[in-house]
């Protein structure tokens, strides 16, 4: 029987791969690996044909969490990037802990990021958080738990 250790990665395809790395490292991510996406093992891999793209992996330091952001140059796709809203069905939003709350939103608001609300908290655990939107309308969430 097999046995799930872990989650190994979230992968994000993007439009813009130094904007939305430069967004991630500014959120305290650190690149751990850059490299080009080419050749008959990915393309069988991913299940398209004549892949040739670029990919970003980011850590996060003191964790296992890893994101992989991968720009193709083709295939082409058409399909506008869609943020979608936090009721849309599917994958949603991805939320990150933190300490000092207040400090990093207005950090954040220096570097030119928007939230959708202000700060809130969630009276039946005491956790305090807020959502924005990265690059290419990536919804996230910042998340602070009480002491």
């Amino acid at each position: 029987m097999f046995m799930i250790t872990s989650i190994d990665h979230l992968n994000i395809v993007v439009r813009d791969l130094d904007l939305m790395c430069d967004f991630f490292v500014l959120l305290g991510f650190v690149v751990e690996d850059r490299a080009g996406l080419s050749g008959e093992w990915i393309s069988e891999i991913v299940g398209l044909k004549d892949v040739d793209a670029e990919y970003v992996k980011l850590a996060f330091p003191g964790s296992g969490m890893r994101l992989e952001l991968i720009r193709y140059e083709t295939p082409h796709s058409d399909k506008p990037v869609d943020g979608g809203v936090a009721h849309d069905p599917g994958f949603r939003h991805l939320a990150f802990a933190v300490t000092a709350l207040d400090d990093v939103v207005a950090r954040l608001k220096k570097e030119g990021v928007s939230f959708l609300s202000s700060v809130r908290t969630y009276e039946v655990t005491g956790k305090r958080l807020v959502y924005f939107r990265g690059p290419e309308g990536i919804l996230l969430e910042l998340a602070e738990y009480p002491a």
